[in-house]
Order: C-alpha cells, then structure tokens, then sequence
C-alpha cells in the first residue's frame, strides 16, 4: 500500500485581490499623510507642562470641602443633575425613537424608498452635534438642566433609532408568520412577535446610550446646559486646580459606578 502523500499543487496567485489590498493600503496612507498635512499644528506651548502639573496637583490634593455643602452647588448635587441630564434624554429619546426605528426598518414588506427615507431622516438628525443642540436650546428655554435633556434627547434619536432599526431588521420572521398564520392584524404581530422578540435589544442599546448620555452630559454644562460641566470650566478659568481635581476625580466615579450599574443590569435583563 502506498502511503506517501501526493503534493498539493501551489495554490493560484489571485492577482486582482492582490492588487485590491495594495490600492487600500495605499489609499489609507495617503489619508493619513493628507490628514497630518491639513492639521494646523503649533507645537506645545512652554507652559503646557506646568498647567499639566498643577491639573496633576489638584487631582492629588482635591478641595474636598467642595464635595458636599449643602448649598445645591456642590459635587455630589451637580453630579446628581448630571445623571438627571441623562437618564431623562436619554428615556426621551428611547420612546421617539420607537416609531422612528419601524420606519427606518428594511423589512421585506416595506418599499424599498420608505425605509431609505427614514435613515435619511435619522442621519440629518445624528449631524447635529450635542454642543449645537445645547446652544439652540438655550436660545429657546435658557441655560439650564432643561436645555441639556432636550438637546440629548433630540440628539439620541438619530443613534437609538438607527440601532433600534438594525435590531428590527435582524428579527427571525418566524414569530411573525405564526402570529399571521392564526390570523392576526399588523398591530398583534408587533404586540405578539416583534416587541417581545425586540425587548432584549432595546434595553441594551438604551443602557448604552445611556452610559454615552453621562458622558455627553458633563460636557453640555460647559456651555451652560446644566450639569457638572460648568463648574467645571469656572474651575478651569480661574485656575483653581484643587477644585479641577475634586470635579474630575467625582466625573471618573461617577462614570466607573454608572458602567458597572448599567453591565450589571444588562446581564440581569437581556
């Protein structure tokens, strides 16, 4: 018996793939290089290294007295409107985003042109950036918590819709033909088949948005849209540095503890 193994033959060079990943990799450094190019860069100030190490000061020596006072303007209540900000934006936004999401779905029984027309829509909505809507909020209802919960709700539909869209879009039609099968309408399949089939991905894309929200929402107060942020550029301008360090040490709790809370509720729910 004969058990010498016969050689393979070389496999084929595929010249055309080839040449695919080359004019990619190609393509890509040339954007990199043009990006640095069209960069206005000035170098580092002389005194970036002594501004770095009193920020680095106030971390290690922050003003703990600021932590609590009483007072409505301290750490702990800014902090706590702070996740107000968010939790009310970010629940705004999951509830518009809803009808939104079915009409940005491509299922099969929808017109190509209807489900284009919403992410159309969802994607004019998603170019506003949250600084934008807090400033145009702020025209409209003054400088406060209400301004930043309008503009993160209005900016969170363009992104819980799109992902709530995909979600729908990835649905096993199973459920649905079932339902369809018996004789139901079009509300008792989304009652019946899609919601409960949807529920598990809502509540992790909301949770992470939510955790996206936190962070969007420390940074709204720095044009006046309530929350943590505007002390914080105070802070920044008059250089007290005890007082940068108490704030943004309170920020990296704050968003250590909300990731951890969110996770933990995510694996308990979905």
């Amino acid at each position: 018996m004969d058990t010498t193994m016969k050689k393979l033959p070389p496999k084929p060079i595929d010249t055309k793939k080839k040449i695919k990943h080359w004019v990619i990799a190609i393509v890509t450094v040339a954007l990199i290089i043009w990006s640095f190019v069209g960069m206005n860069f000035g170098g580092i100030k002389a005194t970036a290294g002594q501004i770095a190490g009193a920020i680095l000061a106030g971390i290690f020596h922050p003003d703990w007295s600021y932590v609590y006072n009483g007072s409505g303007e301290d750490l702990i209540s800014q902090l706590w409107e702070t996740i107000c900000i968010a939790f009310l934006g970010t629940f705004i936004s999951a509830v518009i985003s809803l009808p939104f999401a079915f009409w940005a779905a491509n299922t099969r029984h929808k017109k190509w042109y209807t489900s284009r027309s919403g992410k159309i829509v969802l994607a004019v909505i998603r170019s506003f950036p949250e600084i934008v809507l807090a400033l145009m909020f702020i025209k409209a209802v003054g400088p406060g918590s209400a301004a930043g919960v309008l503009a993160l709700g209005f900016h969170s539909v363009g992104m819980l819709a799109k992902l709530f869209s995909e979600a729908i879009e990835n649905l096993e039609e199973g459920a649905n033909e079932a339902v369809t099968a018996a004789g139901g309408s079009k509300f008792n399949i989304i009652m019946f088949a899609t919601m409960p089939n949807l529920i598990p991905a809502l509540i992790s894309n909301t949770l992470y948005r939510f955790d996206v929200s936190i962070r969007s929402a420390s940074i709204l107060g720095l044009v006046g849209a309530g929350g943590i942020g505007y002390p914080l550029i105070i802070a920044l301008q008059y250089r007290q540095w005890n007082r940068v360090g108490v704030i943004l040490v309170g920020i990296i709790v704050m968003v250590v503890i909300i990731d951890w809370i969110s996770g933990w509720i995510r694996k308990k729910l979905v």
